[in-house]
């Protein structure tokens, strides 16, 4: 009976397939095995909510069906409604324990409601029952990586490139695996290779990870476009709302997965405090969670709303954004974190404006503009980025001066230093240690009597790691010192203990940078070749203090050498930079509000007056 509908299915000829389907059905309206296969070749059309209406008529009829349940709980998933697939994957296992397919779309629903263990429970199983499943290997490693099992993870998309060397993107995930754990071993090989298919146009390398290792504006544009044009491209069907009336009030939504005690939040949080309540209407848009901490609390008196879009479908938030009559939606993620992409596809808002949380171009026409300023996005630079530049006066980065320095006062010996001899240190995570940096530093070290580093051990894999490559440069692994991971306030008030911040290059410190320089830690920079690695030099200048910004490794290093044996000069420095956080503009939350609505109003008036984006700036008070 099924023969002509299997016959049209293996010619591809779907519309046949579902013509000799329904021909089926007006004849044996309850015919079980035809409405699951109506659903199938549905889903194969791209219609799930066809597909779903199918399954659920055929699941009156056949429950205990496995692959029914599986399907059922696939239409569901792919309409990102996977609190409700949930029950029908538990019964598909339950019903064919031994199908690793049904396992590993159980495993992404969990993934998706943030069930990672469980998720990691499911792929496990899979990967028993087909040891050469590219997607349990590639889910394993996804997995492992959210839960800071950053060698698990490394060892599983090994794995899965093993079995697949062609799917997308893996190779630079190995790459920033590799990266987190401080495994340089065949590192430039890697990333050579990397090179050379991206500059062919493959589809090889992330973003976010590429950053941490790329020095060069143009590759970095390129991965963007490839990816975003792959995972997140300009929706089909956009239907976009006519220019809305001038109102007194621009409503601003900031959407982004970090609303708690976050870097995000650290810097964000004075600045939603800080804006025009009687010019601007601000939105919170949560993909993440509420931690109930200090900056949540915040951040609930400020916005007209905080609202949870964590496990909403991308088409129902962006219907909510326009049904909230949203002018400029800000993307606060870009490719990092518990980002929402798709939502920006959409063309949710009239104004959708990349800033802060990704240093970079996002790679996709949708996106209008890219909050910069003229260090990290210099004019001859702007070719390199798909977004108009809107530029800050002076630093782009946002700073909340309200951010709290504990009293306590931390000795030497309980953070592991040495009583006596020079600290030097770096808090940026892991990946951003590059051989060339860390090069640097082993050179400095070797210069300086007595000097340690003083890092943050994100990991213990990547901790044991530097110390080995200490000892690769001539270095004793006792000079190398890990600092755990402390609340804000408290880490904040160690940095006391430090003498001298050094940077990394190509992705400089951001926040961590900020950091340091609140707590009147003076940060040594090295100007790079991409907004990651121009940020520290752009804090700097809004700081007035340039004299800590170096244009080359040798100068880097002896500047770093002549501090450490100077200490008067290093303590003027010190003075000077105690004075400039509380009178520059750096710190100035307040200002920088200001200096961001002026941006907000210019984007605002270009699109009442129906002009294209084009790049903006805002003159220095």
């Amino acid at each position: 009976m099924f023969t002509p509908v299997f016959g049209a299915l293996q010619a591809n000829d779907l519309n046949q397939a579902e013509s000799l389907l329904k021909v089926m059905l007006v004849a044996t309206p309850n015919n079980a095995d035809a409405l699951h296969l109506m659903g199938v070749v549905c889903g194969m059309q791209g219609r799930p909510n066809d597909a779903l209406s199918f399954f659920q008529q055929c699941l009156a009829l056949a429950p205990e069906n496995a692959m029914l349940r599986f399907n059922l709980a696939k239409a569901l998933s792919s309409m990102q409604r996977d609190a409700e697939a949930i029950e029908h994957h538990q019964k598909a296992s339950s019903l064919d324990p031994a199908n690793p397919d049904i396992w590993i779309n159980y495993g992404r629903s969990l993934d998706n409601l943030r069930r990672r263990e469980e998720a990691l429970a499911c792929y496990e199983k899979a990967v028993v029952l087909k040891p050469d499943s590219v997607e349990g290997w590639f889910n394993k490693g996804k997995i492992f990586g959210e839960l800071k099992r950053y060698e698990e993870a490394l060892h599983s998309y090994i794995r899965a490139y093993q079995l697949r060397p062609a799917e997308p993107f893996l190779l630079g995930i190995i790459l920033h695996y590799k990266m987190l754990i401080c495994d340089w071993l065949e590192l430039d090989v890697l990333y050579e290779q990397i090179l050379r298919d991206l500059r062919n146009g493959q589809k090889v390398v992330e973003p976010f990870g590429f950053q941490g290792i790329s020095d060069s504006e143009s590759d970095l544009l390129l991965a963007a476009k490839i990816f975003a044009n792959e995972r997140y491209p300009l929706a089909k069907e956009i239907t976009k709302a006519p220019i809305r009336a001038h109102s007194e009030k621009i409503r601003v939504a900031y959407l982004c997965g970090e609303f708690r005690d976050q870097a995000t939040s650290v810097l964000m949080t004075g600045i939603y405090e800080a804006h025009d309540p009687e010019k601007f209407e601000i939105f919170a848009l949560d993909n993440g969670w509420n931690d109930g901490g200090v900056l949540r609390v915040r951040m609930e008196k400020v916005f007209k709303e905080i609202i949870d879009i964590s496990i909403m479908p991308d088409l129902s938030v962006a219907e909510l954004i326009k049904s909230l009559n949203i002018d400029i939606l800000v993307n606060l993620n870009g490719y990092f974190g518990e980002a929402r992409s798709n939502v920006f596809a959409q063309h949710a808002a009239p104004i959708q404006v990349n800033f802060l949380g990704f240093p970079g171009t996002l790679g996709a026409p949708y996106m209008d503009y890219l909050i910069a300023d003229e260090i990290v996005i210099p004019p001859e630079s702007r070719q390199y980025y798909v977004e108009k530049i809107a530029y800050m006066p002076h630093s782009y980065q946002a700073n909340d001066a309200k951010r709290i320095i504990s009293e306590r006062r931390f000795s030497r010996a309980e953070l592991g230093l040495p009583e006596q001899g020079f600290v030097f240190c770096c808090f940026n995570n892991n990946y951003k240690i590059t051989p060339q940096t860390y090069d640097s530093w082993m050179r400095v070290l070797k210069s300086v009597e007595g000097g340690v580093l003083w890092l943050l051990e994100d990991n213990p894999l990547a901790a044991h790691n530097l110390k080995a490559e200490a000892e690769k440069r001539g270095v004793s692994p006792e000079r190398i010192i890990f600092a755990s991971r402390l609340p804000l306030p408290e880490h904040l008030a160690r940095h006391r203990n430090a003498d001298l911040f050094l940077d990394t290059l190509p992705y400089n410190a951001h926040t961590t940078a900020s950091d340091a320089l609140w707590a009147g830690l003076p940060v040594l920079t090295c100007v790079g070749k991409t907004f990651p690695g121009r940020v520290a030099s752009s804090l700097l200048n809004a700081l007035e203090m340039s004299e800590l910004v170096t244009h080359s490794t040798q100068d880097y290093e002896h500047l770093a050498i002549e501090l450490a044996n100077n200490a008067s000069r290093l303590q003027d420095i010190k003075n000077k930079l105690l004075a400039n956080r509380l009178e520059k503009p750096l710190f100035n939350t307040q200002m920088y509000a200001r200096d961001l609505e002026v941006l907000y109003r210019k984007m605002y008036e270009r699109y009442l007056d129906n002009r294209e984006p084009d790049h903006l700036s805002v003159k220095a008070a």
